[in-house]
């Protein structure tokens, strides 16, 4: 038998600001989750980090993740995503 993997992909809407030399980054729909970066990109991914760390308590703790739930991902050998690529303007 297969082992069938489930994936959940969740809009995550963030705002980043710049204080001083760092950047803040956080979701507005989820005040627990912000980070901080030495740069955009720094800022970008930690707070994505974060996201994941809290989706993973929240679901432990059965806690409601406030997130929406983009599309679940079911299969043994495929999957399938809608990914954002940030890369600064020139």
């Amino acid at each position: 038998m297969k082992k069938v993997t489930v994936v959940n992909q969740y809009e995550f809407p963030i705002e980043i600001k710049k204080e001083g030399d760092d950047y803040i980054a956080l979701c507005p729909a989820w005040s627990d989750c912000y980070a901080q970066g030495h740069s955009l990109e720094n800022a970008v991914d930690c707070v994505t980090e974060v996201a994941k760390g809290l989706i993973e308590i929240y679901d432990q703790e059965d806690r409601k993740i406030p997130l929406k739930l983009k599309r679940q991902n079911k299969s043994d050998t495929r999957f399938r995503f809608d990914l954002s690529i940030l890369a600064p303007a020139f």
